[in-house]
């Protein structure tokens, strides 16, 4: 191959890896987007979005589009505040949750007055919303289902049978000497076990050869899990059965610890 025919093959070679990175993020991320409008519906541009994680006070700024449109994305799970800023309208503040592999929409009426006034948006109508974005049919479990939720022996896998369409196989199970962590071979949809995807923290997770969990993490670690059984996006690959995507949760300045006894 000669030089001038070797330079665009490696530049479309790069344009697909770096396609391949910004898709394997959307799975480790989640992302905020809506719509800003004024009190007649009509679009408001320019408006400044500020997405600011409560726990980390870590801010993302972006402006609304010509159609009144935002998109923040690649945003860690947890809480986090939106507030928009406006001249001419007060200013609307709301929290929101942000789950991994899932757009949270947040539209915001803005009403006229002083920008330094503040309104306060409850969350609770935007955190039952529709998913309008994709057509994944999933079970999510957030920290606090999965540290309470009651497990026999501690096994992340387990919360998969808690999905709908998912059935532990029947009988033979890997030994133990193949599969120490005691992770569960789960059928999803009558599939067999292998075409499960396992993913920590956007890493494929899956061991090629038993077809189970690699990592099997304490629950302690996990801050949000998904099972996607039906309509997952292409870009989890391996995967014929359902996906399962798991997010640890990252440290703090405080010690801290858990006990438990079998």
């Amino acid at each position: 191959m000669s030089r001038s025919k070797a330079v665009p093959v490696l530049f479309c070679f790069l344009i697909i890896i770096a396609q391949a990175v910004d898709l394997r993020a959307q799975a480790v991320y989640g992302s905020v987007t809506g719509t800003v409008t004024d009190p007649q519906g009509a679009a408001v541009v320019g408006a400044t979005v500020t997405v600011t994680n409560i726990v980390q006070n870590v801010s993302n700024q972006v402006k609304t589009n010509e159609a009144g449109f935002y998109n923040v994305t690649h945003l860690i799970p947890g809480r986090y505040q939106v507030k928009i800023e406006q001249d001419g309208y007060k200013a609307a503040t709301t929290e929101v949750v942000v789950k991994v592999d899932v757009a949270t929409t947040t539209d915001v009426a803005l009403e006229i007055g002083a920008v330094t006034e503040t309104v306060t948006i409850s969350s609770e109508a935007i955190e039952l919303s529709l998913k309008t974005d994709r057509s994944d049919v999933a079970t999510s479990f957030d920290q606090r289902q999965i540290q309470e939720l009651p497990t026999f022996d501690r096994n992340f896998t387990k919360f998969l049978l808690l999905s709908p369409g998912t059935q532990q196989l029947p009988g033979w199970q890997h030994a133990a000497s193949e599969n120490p962590q005691g992770s569960t071979q789960t059928m999803v949809n009558g599939q067999h076990f292998s075409g499960t995807s396992y993913q920590l923290d956007g890493t494929d997770n899956r061991d090629p050869i038993l077809g189970i969990i690699v990592i099997n993490p304490t629950l302690e670690s996990v801050t949000q899990a998904k099972v996607t059984t039906q309509n997952y996006d292409a870009e989890f690959g391996q995967a014929n059965a359902g996906v399962v995507t798991a997010q640890t949760r990252s440290g703090s300045n405080d010690p801290h610890g858990s006990v438990f006894l079998f």
